[in-house]
Parts: structure tokens; C-alpha cells; sequence
């Protein structure tokens, strides 16, 4: 397979100390690498040994082919672009002037503008929206923006690359996935390669074509997101003991209240949810069902019920389940239901909500309105 990225036993580090050691990976150009792991684990420090700020303590980075040591500066500007958490110095310099210096590879030696260079920085600055605050001081904006405008100068630059440090980190929701979305819309249109780092690892999924994950002091695994995100290698990963991570839906929760169960919560297609959050909140321990396995609230009820009664997707609910579940109302003083009305594959929760009146169990409609 021809890669564009290519990494060969590279080892990194500060002072000639190895960091991580041994990367080897291949990307293909067109794809997104995404860099997770735990704070310090190094992902700003491959980055920037990638970026050549750092000298590699062993091992060779190659583009499209070519070693980085042996592509002048020149030629690296032209290729990659850089989108780091370090602030840009500038004096006296609007937003459009610092996306502007995204094309100063192609200016020459006096930095001259021509209508083409003039023309990428319009549409960077269109394509990052941009246009709101580009006459205003790059000192003066706030963060979210400020890393709108480094987008836009790495867009400016016209790489084949672009190497980003946690670059949604100042970006409210909206803006995060407008930012990600730009970086797909230039994947499929441009052909560009993208490695960076993330924290919001529900969008390192959804984003990224490879991850990278980084454990002590190498690489723990590199793959597609199918490959990293299943059976509880996340909260491995990251060294989690409280709360949880679902891999598969990516939800993710406090830890669950402690003691014996006196409230039972019967929810299902999502109107359980709240109900749950609310009793985490107020540390009461409870019990949920009857859910079925494939029901989106599931991974809630898993991670914040004392315990959860469940049943095989796309199946009657067994009368077994039923008998079940009613025995451990029986040991609740409450009942939470927050379903509407029940549907024709829900006969065994609405017996079980018959089965809590007739022994006279203290009931809640949750926050719906009960219609028989």
C-alpha cells in the first residue's frame, strides 16, 4: 500500500530522553489521524516532532516519500501546515492579516500579495466564518475565534497536511463541529491529510479515519475506530476507576449511587434518561427495566442502576423476565414510571406497572403525563 505518511521506528523526546519510542505507522493521504490518550501522555510531542520543532531521537519521517530531513524549510511550508495550541505573536495585526501569512511560502522573499494569494485568503476566511471579526486586533478576539483564524491560515497555506494540537479546545459545540466539518468538506474536496490531537474522543470517533493511542511510553494500538473503541479499552486507556465509558455509544457517566435499591424506574426509548441523572444526582440508588439490550438508553441504565433487567432485542419479553422483575419490586418502595402510554411489544412492563397499583407501591409519572 502507498502511504503518504510514513513512520519508521521513530522515538521522541526532550534533551535526547525518549518520551515515546518505536512509532511506526502509515497513513494514506486523504485521511484524518486522530492522537488520543491520557494528559501527558505526548501526543503535542509527536506532533511536534512531526512538525520538525523537535528533533526525532531516532527513527525518520517520510511525505509522500520524501524524508523530512532532506525537504528544505521551503519545501515543508509548502507541504504542511501547523495548527499548534502555542498563541501566535503579532503586533498590531488584524485577523485577516494573520490569516494572510498562510500564504507568504508562495510570496517570495518581499512578501507580496498577488490577486491569487488575495483571493485563497477570502475564501479560507469564508470557508472558517471568519468574515464576523477579520478586521479586528488578533489580540483582542477570544480563543474559539482565535483558533478559527489558524484554521483559516493553515487553509491559506494550501498544504497536503495539517498537524492540529487539541484545536476544538476553545470551540463551543456549535463551532466544534462546524470545525470538523470544514476539515471533512477539505478531506473529500482537497485531498488533505490531517493528523491531530483530541480529548473529545466521541468526535475523535466520528471524525477519524485512524488512532493513534499513546500508554506510558509507546504506541498501545493503531486503527480504524471500530478497532479501538469496544470492550473496555477506553477506560483501560485512560486508567479510568470512576464513573464510566461506553465504548460502543460513546456515553459516558458518574459513578453510580451506592446501597440497597428502593426505587424502580420502568423506561425505555429514551425517556428514562433524565430520570436516571436525576437519581446519580441525588446519590439514590435504584433499579431499571425492563429494557431491551438495543435500546439507546441502555448504556445509562447499565452505568447508573444498582441494577438493570433486560431482554433480547426484537423478542417477546420473557415471562421469566416479568416474574423476575416483579420480585424485585417487591423489594421497592417506589416506582418511576416514565412511559407515555406502552407500546404492543411492551405488554410485560405495562403488567408490571399494573402489578406496582394493585400492591399499592407509591408511584411517579416520571416527567410525562400517564395516558391509558
Amino acid at each position: 500500500m502507498n502511504y503518504y505518511v510514513q513512520i519508521e521506528k521513530m522515538s521522541v523526546g526532550y534533551d535526547g530522553k525518549p518520551l515515546i519510542r518505536d512509532i511506526e505507522i502509515g497513513l494514506e493521504k486523504g485521511k484524518i489521524l486522530t492522537l488520543i490518550g491520557p494528559n501527558g501522555a505526548g501526543k503535542s510531542t509527536i506532533l511536534k516532532s512531526i512538525a520538525k520543532q523537535l528533533h526525532l531521537i531516532r527513527g525518520a519521517v517520510y511525505l509522500g516519500g520524501r524524508s523530512l530531513e532532506q525537504m528544505s524549510g521551503q519545501e515543508i511550508s509548502g507541504e504542511m501546515a501547523i495548527v499548534m495550541t502555542e498563541k501566535l505573536r503579532t503586533e498590531l495585526m488584524t485577523c485577516e492579516d494573520v490569516v494572510a501569512t498562510g500564504r507568504y511560502p508562495y510570496t517570495g522573499r518581499f512578501g507580496i500579495l498577488t490577486k491569487k494569494d488575495y483571493e485563497m485568503v477570502e475564501e479560507a476566511i469564508r470557508l472558517v466564518h471568519v468574515e464576523p471579526f477579520r478586521n479586528q486586533d488578533f489580540t483582542k478576539i477570544s480563543d474559539g475565534q482565535r483558533q478559527r483564524v489558524m484554521l483559516a491560515r493553515a487553509i491559506c497555506q494550501e498544504p497536503e497536511i495539517i498537524l492540529m494540537d487539541e484545536p476544538t479546545s476553545f470551540l463551543d459545540v456549535k463551532y466544534k463541529l462546524e470545525f470538523l466539518s470544514i476539515l471533512q468538506k477539505l478531506q473529500r474536496k482537497k485531498q488533505l491529510t490531517v493528523i491531530m490531537s483530541l480529548h473529545e474522543l466521541d468526535l475523535a470517533r466520528r471524525v477519524s479515519d485512524k488512532i493513534l493511542c499513546i500508554k506510558g511510553d509507546y504506541v498501545e494500538r493503531f486503527g480504524n475506530p471500530e478497532e479501538i473503541f469496544f470492550k473496555d479499552y477506553i477506560r483501560s486507556l485512560f486508567g479510568i476507576e470512576t464513573g464510566s465509558f461506553d465504548e460502543e455509544s460513546g456515553n459516558m457517566e458518574l459513578e453510580r449511587p451506592k446501597g440497597k435499591p428502593d426505587i424502580f424506574v420502568i423506561g425505555g426509548g429514551g425517556t428514562g434518561k433524565d430520570i436516571y441523572r436525576r437519581l446519580q444526582r441525588e446519590q439514590i440508588p435504584f433499579i431499571a427495566g425492563i429494557l431491551y439490550e438495543n435500546d439507546g438508553e441502555y448504556p445509562v441504565a447499565k452505568a447508573l442502576a444498582a441494577e438493570t433487567l433486560t431482554a433480547e432485542a426484537f423478542e417477546p419479553i420473557p415471562e421469566d423476565t416479568l416474574e423476575a422483575a416483579k420480585r424485585k419490586l417487591d423489594g421497592c418502595r417506589k416506582l418511576i414510571c416514565c412511559r407515555q402510554r406502552f407500546g404492543t411489544m411492551e405488554q410485560a412492563n405495562e403488567a408490571l406497572f399494573s402489578y406496582a397499583k394493585a400492591q399499592g407501591k407509591e408511584i411517579e409519572m416520571g416527567e410525562t403525563i400517564w395516558q391509558k
